[in-house]
């Protein structure tokens, strides 16, 4: 009998202990103000803009977003209803390659422009002419998606240097 209650006892405290361990987990991180402490990083977007695409096959699109707190983020993907395939591209030794994500760093910035990283829609539904809005939604793995209007330029455009704070 010493024994069963021993063991009753021992299981008794171990899941409290669990559960007191767990609960507390999370209180912890956020007191101590931790990255993982649930605060959503504050995202911006600027800049946005579409060249006007010369067919209905593809287009880039471009942008700058800043992150304004101490949490990193991603960019893990975008939406529109332009196109049902759209594509987060990487550029590295003048070669374009389709990725998951694209880091945007804790009080930094993600640059999407030519000839660098960018967006791509693909399979275009109708083809938007130059000054007209492109609706995109851009969905980050922990802070809130942002809707912005791209204005469609011409296929020339060239985005300005951004050092105009």
């Amino acid at each position: 009998m010493n024994t069963r209650t021993t063991r009753t006892l021992a299981a008794a405290l171990s899941l409290t202990a669990a559960l007191a361990i767990s609960g507390c987990s999370s209180d912890a991180k956020d007191s101590a103000g931790s990255a993982d402490s649930g605060a959503k990083p504050k995202l911006t977007v600027s800049g946005g803009y579409m060249p006007e695409p010369v067919n209905d096959k593809m287009a880039g699109a471009f942008m700058v977003i800043k992150n304004d707190s101490k949490t990193a983020d991603k960019l893990t993907g975008i939406t529109s209803p332009l196109s049902d395939d759209l594509q987060i591209h990487e550029t590295k030794d003048q070669k374009m390659q389709q990725v998951q994500s694209m880091d945007v760093p804790a009080n930094g910035e993600l640059k999407l422009e030519r000839g660098g990283n960018h967006v791509m829609f693909m399979g275009l539904k109708n083809t938007p002419k130059v000054g007209d809005k492109v609706t995109v939604e851009l969905r980050f793995e922990k802070a809130d998606p942002i809707e912005v209007e791209l204005d469609v330029k011409e296929r020339t455009y060239k985005a300005p240097t951004s050092n105009e704070h």
